[in-house]
């Protein structure tokens, strides 16, 4: 695609040690890291907003950071931009034998399944687990569910959600044990339990935790600015006001 073709140009250029950009001649693959983050992030909101001409530029920064580092590794010898594409159809088409082989997959989950057991078996002769492998530096909810991903790809998993209701009931009796008389690193130990126990049944529930709590910040969000616009409306002062009159107008305007 020419267009591609072209992003992988202006880079150069802009890598170009006589007439180069300073500040992109000066950049490594490491530094590139918090803006990569950054493009990330920002094109996830605009996926959650549904803002389709954001999410357009967005996924432009994003492909200009993955040129970029192949550029940096194109310059260091590590490899090209032909080897990355390369690696990665051959794993979709190996990763996919459903499609592209005769294995059978009657829905999603199990597709999923034969995902992590795939990816488990090209993997063991580096690999000391069946979790290994997962970004401790994405958000905690994302690295729970996918650990528990993993752990459910060799037969470590309920085989419905009632049991990860009855572990949740069990968890919380266990919080409330701590919290009337255990030390303070205990209570946060039993409540990491009660959050781990939480993405477990989403996942039995086919629900993306982390897509499921950035909805209900959205949700708190929305609606405290609101709140905060029925009382500036009305002419008084949060501060000054009661929990109950507060819940009041929450209330009100949850109903709306």
């Amino acid at each position: 695609m020419k267009e591609f073709d072209e992003l992988i140009e202006v880079v150069a250029r802009l890598r170009d040690p006589e007439n180069g950009c300073p500040w992109d001649l000066k950049q490594t693959s490491r530094s590139l890291v918090p803006n990569f983050i950054e493009e990330l992030y920002e094109a996830i909101e605009a996926i959650e907003h549904n803002d389709q001409s954001h999410l357009c530029e967005e996924l432009g920064d994003i492909m200009l950071h993955v040129v970029m580092q192949i550029r940096l590794a194109e310059e260091a010898g590590h490899f090209t931009t032909a080897e990355v594409l390369t690696r990665i159809c051959t794993k979709l088409i190996r990763r996919h034998p459903h499609i592209f082989g005769d294995t059978e997959a009657t829905d999603a989950y199990e597709v999923k399944m034969n995902w992590e057991r795939l990816k488990r078996r090209e993997k063991e002769k580096r690999d000391r687990s069946a979790i290994d492998g997962i970004p401790h530096s994405m958000p905690g909810l994302i690295v729970a569910q996918r650990m528990q991903e993993k752990a459910a790809s060799v037969g470590f998993d309920w085989g419905d959600a009632k049991p990860v209701f009855d572990k949740m009931r069990e968890e919380f009796d266990e919080f409330e044990e701590a919290w009337e008389s255990e030390p303070q690193e205990r209570i946060e130990e039993e409540i990491g339990d009660i959050l781990f126990t939480v993405v477990n049944l989403a996942r039995k529930l086919n629900v993306d935790s982390e897509a499921a709590l950035r909805g209900s910040i959205r949700k708190f969000d929305n609606r405290f600015r609101q709140v905060e616009k029925e009382f500036a409306k009305a002419g008084l002062d949060m501060h000054e006001q009661t929990l109950e009159q507060l819940d009041e107008v929450w209330e009100a305007v949850k109903r709306k």
